[in-house]
């Protein structure tokens, strides 16, 4: 009996053992974890440390602790790149600008004189080249600001309203030059709004300036009560398929006349990163854009 006794003894002694042990583990792997996901969100050099000798899961953290510090580096070196290709598009953008300014100044004085009738049509083909360069080199420009655009991200209680009438404002004379006479609704009471101002400006001023390029002479835009912003415009250029993929960055709609890269992509990504909603429908030749912040 004393035997038996004493084999429970050390039966009860190591399961007892183990049940701490695996309790320490599970502690240990629980602490890992927590720690991992701290690290990876926070922007820290930290690394994962533990209080147990058990040699496996030293090995464990040891490899975690590793590949942290290698992805810490690739991190670095995406930054670093990242910048450099900021700063070497916007440095081509501003040099590509300056020439062009001055061949459009170049081309208005030709404009002046008595030309031929085909020496004119000439002008024109190069007129239109040059406005199509200058377009690409703000898309150049819109892409660099696009890159770090997080970094913007500071917010302050806005109404949509006034920045909606001062961005429509903004583009009067392109509406005036491109012949478009815009109607414009907007609620009286005031939508407020907790974001940040420049990108939602920013947001309003893409999509308008989209419209524009597309529009076949009309615009229409609405701010109704429950904060939703309605763009219009009508167009015959796009299709069920064009408006899939009408928010994907540099995808193209081409017509006879022109062909733009940028679309409402940048606007997209706006959107997303202030948590708002947008939504393109294209219904009896007539593109909306829907936005909600």
């Amino acid at each position: 009996m004393s035997i038996w006794f004493y084999i429970f003894f050390i039966v009860l002694i190591i399961s007892s053992f183990l049940i701490v042990k695996i309790y320490i583990l599970k502690k240990e792997i629980k602490n890992i974890s927590e720690s991992l996901t701290s690290i990876i969100k926070s922007d820290t050099n930290n690394l994962i440390t533990i209080n147990t000798n058990d040699k496996t899961l030293k090995n464990f953290v040891k490899n975690l602790n590793k590949n942290l510090k290698d992805l810490r580096k690739l991190e670095l070196e995406y930054k670093n790149g990242n910048q450099e290709l900021k700063s070497s598009i916007t440095n081509i953008s501003h040099d590509l600008r300056t020439p062009l300014t001055a061949i459009r100044g170049y081309l208005d004085l030709l404009d002046s004189k008595n030309l031929t009738k085909k020496q004119i049509e000439y002008l024109k083909i190069i007129d239109g080249k040059v406005e199509d360069l200058i377009e690409l080199t703000e898309q150049l420009f819109d892409y660099s600001k696009s890159l770090d655009i997080e970094k913007e991200l500071t917010k302050e209680n806005i109404c949509i309203n006034d920045i909606l009438e001062d961005t429509m404002v903004g583009f009067y004379d392109l509406f005036k030059k491109n012949n478009i006479s815009p109607s414009i609704s907007i609620c009286n009471e005031k939508i407020m709004r907790y974001t940040n101002k420049n990108m939602v400006k920013r947001i309003f001023e893409n999509i308008i300036s989209n419209a524009i390029k597309y529009s076949e002479k009309d615009f229409n835009v609405k701010l109704y009560n429950d904060g939703v912003i309605e763009f219009s415009n009508k167009t015959t250029r796009l299709d069920n398929v064009s408006l899939e993929k009408i928010f994907d960055r540099y995808y193209t709609v081409r017509s006879a006349k022109k062909s733009n890269g940028i679309g409402l992509s940048i606007a997209k990504q706006l959107i997303d990163l202030i948590g708002g909603e947008i939504q393109a429908i294209y219904k009896n030749n007539c593109l909306i854009i829907k936005v909600k912040i």
